[in-house]
């Protein structure tokens, strides 16, 4: 079942609602992160394979969670980027 605030975030938008220069400001700050958020995704791609290497193929779980939820984030913060729609992911918001 879809949250409210994910219908929000996926239909498109007629009219982006925010001043133009604060989306800016907002795009800057979400672009730094999306640099480091792809940083920590071949870092945790590293990790994983080293210890899928030692433990007998056995992905670590926790890891490939925190993965996803990584992978996520940039998703949302790429429909806010391009401006499809004007809810601005984690940390302006809280992570779903």
């Amino acid at each position: 079942m879809q949250d409210v605030d994910d219908d929000r975030d996926t239909a498109p938008l007629d009219r982006l609602t925010e001043p133009l220069g604060l989306r800016l400001v907002y795009m800057i700050i979400i672009g730094v992160m999306l640099s480091f958020a792809q940083s920590v995704l071949i870092l945790l791609a590293v990790i994983q394979f080293v210890i899928v290497l030692i433990d007998n193929r056995q992905p670590n779980a926790r890891l490939a969670d925190l993965g996803c939820m990584v992978g996520a984030w940039v998703a949302k913060a790429a429909r806010y980027m391009v401006g499809a729609t004007d809810t601005k992911p984690w940390p302006f918001r809280e992570m779903d």
